[in-house]
């Protein structure tokens, strides 16, 4: 038995409201987001999408993470169009090495029991 252990989040983002003190600039929110600047640009890692019942909605994986885990809100060919009402908390784990990714994602989706994951998935 092969024993993998997920790497524990390094950034971890909720929805919440913006309160503005007098002279501050309001930042855009993305779906209720408005902390997306706490995820690494340009590095890599897994991702894992949450509902405000603490239950795993997707995991993705993304060579570079904040832009990946923005076109999840943005585009329309995400798997996720349809729930990104239901996201409320966004937890993210660097790995750099692309074949760690992979493993990392495929394992989390399916001992974890990703909801809305579904070319990965193994159980049913």
């Amino acid at each position: 038995m092969i024993k993998i252990e997920l790497p524990k989040p390094n950034v971890t983002i909720t929805q919440r409201e913006q309160v503005l003190k007098e002279g501050e600039v309001e930042i855009p929110s993305i779906y209720g987001f408005i902390d997306f600047h706490q995820i690494p640009r340009d590095t890599g890692g897994i991702f894992m999408f949450y509902n405000k019942n603490d239950e795993l909605l997707f995991v993705g994986k993304a060579r570079k993470i904040r832009q990946r885990i923005k076109k999840h809100f943005e585009d329309n060919v995400s798997p996720m169009i349809k729930h990104r009402d239901e996201v409320y908390k966004i937890s993210v784990s660097i790995v750099e090495e692309a074949v760690d990714r992979e493993i990392y994602e495929t394992y989390a989706i399916n001992t974890l029991k990703a909801k809305y994951n579904i070319d990965k998935a193994f159980f049913k």
